[in-house]
């Protein structure tokens, strides 16, 4: 049987966070989590440098950025250096809000795919979806 996917998982709302990954793990993902930009992209160097590399990334568009104060859209720019450094790394990027224009712009920058928070019973299918076109 391989190995489960390994998923990173970043989104300041600690609920929301915790109910996603519990929902990720539930259905036989490992799942690293960080509550900020830079939080996930140590992570992701970490792991980048390990022999167990993240295989899917899911990250919220609006959280702590990687400069001070910056939290609009610091999600976009994460997503943007781990696209520069893993081009082959599927990302979803989520958001709280049900928003075309940011949609768009995720996915433009690399993104497979965009969910709007509180809609988790959608995120396993999304996923897998995800690993079946890009696996």
């Amino acid at each position: 049987m391989p190995d489960p996917i390994k998923i990173l998982l970043a989104d300041d709302e600690d609920l929301v966070r915790r109910s996603m990954q519990k929902t990720l793990l539930r259905a036989g993902f490992e799942v690293e989590t960080a509550a900020s930009c830079p939080e996930a992209w140590a992570l992701f160097e970490s792991a980048q440098e390990s022999a167990a590399p993240f295989g899917f990334a899911i990250l919220d568009i609006n959280m702590p950025g990687l400069q001070p104060g910056d939290t609009s859209g610091a999600g976009l720019e994460l997503l943007s250096r781990l696209m520069a450094r893993s081009p082959e790394l599927p990302v979803v990027m989520l958001s709280a809000y049900d928003d075309v224009g940011r949609a768009r712009q995720a996915v433009a920058s690399g993104a497979q795919g965009y969910l709007v928070k509180g809609r988790e019973q959608g995120l396993v299918e999304l996923v897998n979806q995800i690993l079946q076109r890009t696996g």
